[in-house]
């Protein structure tokens, strides 16, 4: 067994923390194309270079309250500036009835490659057929440009449906982890409320 790996069996988890198992995926080349759904009133947009207020008020509605998303909630407001003033991070949404109502955020700043970094829709939308359309705008986009790889990871405190969703948009799974990370509810990052399906243990 290498070096930091897991040996089997139960480990326990620290009080005050959460736990997800992560899956990574990646696809090599662009996939067959699959039927793109009737999204009416729908519209797609890049948003060039967003705001920190826009960017963490979409994110915390589209994966924080329901999906316990963190990271950039509780990345440095200097830090998340810099990430998405980058000419390689582009940023996408949904609009209607003109609010944003996805997030999708394509990273280039490896050469040849392209992180699907986030990416989720608004709770109103799930099941409608947005997150397919979203999909369907960024395999065409991330593969407009000459990478080699296009690759995502998520994990089970995401929405129980992503992972075989993005088998199904064709990325393959290459490798998985255990993460564990603070209770971002117990820190303040998240209210209290947010997820209540992964359960505090303070």
């Amino acid at each position: 067994m290498g070096a930091g790996m897991l040996s089997e069996g139960f480990h326990d988890v620290p009080a005050g923390c959460v736990a997800a198992v992560v899956t990574h995926l990646e696809m090599r080349a662009p996939p067959a194309p699959r039927p793109a759904p009737d999204l009416p009133g729908l519209s797609f947009h890049r948003i060039q270079a967003p705001g920190t207020d826009w960017y963490r008020a979409l994110y915390a509605r589209v994966g924080a309250q329901d999906w316990l998303w963190f990271s950039r909630l509780a990345m440095a407001e200097a830090a998340l500036a810099v990430i998405l003033k980058d000419p390689d991070v582009e940023v996408y949404t949904l609009r209607r009835d003109g609010q944003d109502l996805a997030l999708l955020e394509l990273d280039f700043r490896v050469p040849g490659e392209c992180e699907l970094a986030f990416f989720g829709v608004a709770p109103e939308l799930i099941g409608t057929g947005a997150g397919r359309g979203l999909m369907t705008h960024a395999i065409a986009r991330a593969w407009a440009r000459p990478i080699r790889r296009f690759h995502v990871h998520t994990c089970t405190l995401d929405h129980p449906a992503a992972l075989g969703f993005y088998i199904r948009s064709g990325f393959t799974p290459t490798r998985r982890q255990i993460e564990i990370a603070p209770d971002p509810r117990l820190g303040g990052t998240l209210p209290d409320d947010a997820a209540p399906q992964v359960p505090i243990l303070r």
